[in-house]
This record gives structure tokens, sequence and C-alpha cells, in this order.
């Protein structure tokens, strides 16, 4: 095991894992951070999405050793003090743009990511910035639409 100084959703955390351990298993086996989801294990659905120094990035496949002094925002992270929403989780919601819910925070993670590069994004970024995610309930037209609600949130607003 060796030691390791995380900054998770703008906490200083230290941890002992093997280095070779996932950002996944840290966050959901030793930090019960269970908003991050386990899907595929092989970075092809999207659950597992965090953000890592503000930029998409599979969990599953980032191994602990590798985030060094990387600041690493999960779903939990994402959220204001107040606990109020953010615009992308608001736009999930109005737009219901979930069925089971399993790919929702990998699919936030990824949008709010996106919206952070491209605060108005056209059809062809959010298809590709979201092509690594998949909702296996098929709600992929009112997942668009949420992330087109939130990029039309006042300019200054937390996305």
């Amino acid at each position: 095991m060796d030691e390791f100084r995380l900054h998770i959703n703008d906490k200083e955390l230290r941890i002992s894992a093997p280095a070779e351990e996932s950002l996944l298993f840290v966050l959901r086996n030793r930090l019960s951070m269970t908003g991050t989801k386990y899907g595929c294990g092989e970075g092809q659905c999207g659950a597992c999405t965090v953000l890592i120094d503000g930029v998409a990035r599979r969990s599953c496949l980032t191994s602990i050793e590798s985030v060094g002094d990387a600041h690493v925002t999960t779903i939990e992270g994402l959220a204001p003090a107040d606990g109020s929403l953010t615009p992308v989780q608001q736009a999930f919601l109005d737009e219901e743009a979930f069925q089971c819910g399993y790919c929702t925070s990998g699919m936030i993670v990824s949008a709010t990511s996106l919206l952070r590069q491209h605060p108005q994004p056209t059809d062809t970024q959010i298809t590709e910035s979201m092509d690594g995610n998949i909702c296996r309930c098929g709600t992929y037209r009112r997942i668009v639409a949420a992330i087109k609600r939130a990029s039309k949130t006042e300019t200054g607003s937390r996305i």
C-alpha cells in the first residue's frame, strides 16, 4: 500500500491504496463517494466520469498513482455549498433526461465539462462530447435538450 495525497471536491485527503488501484475504486470503496458509478470498467460507458483539473475523464481507467496533484471533482462536488442544483443538474431534471438514473452522474459531469469549454455548444459539439456516455434507457434526445437548456442559463452561473 502506498500513501497518496488527493484533492477531491476541494478537500485534501490522504489515502492508502495500491498505486495501480483505479480512482473509481478509491472513490467508491475507500471514500464512500458512490455518486460515481461503475459501469463497464473499460472506459466505454461513461458512468464513472469525473473531472480531473476540469476535464472529463474515466475514473475506471485512471490509476490513483496517475492523479498526482490534480484536482478531482465528482458529481458530489459539483453542487454549490447551499445545496442548490447547478444549471446542468436542473436542466436534466427539467427535461426529464433520465429514466433509471444510472448513467446520469456521468452524463452531468461530461456535460459540465463540455459547457465549461464551450458555453454555447453546437449540436455537433454536444454529440461529439457526449459520444462516450451510454444511456441504456435511450434518453439521448432529452439529454441533448438538457445540455442546450443549461447552455442558455445566465452568464456567470456556476456550470
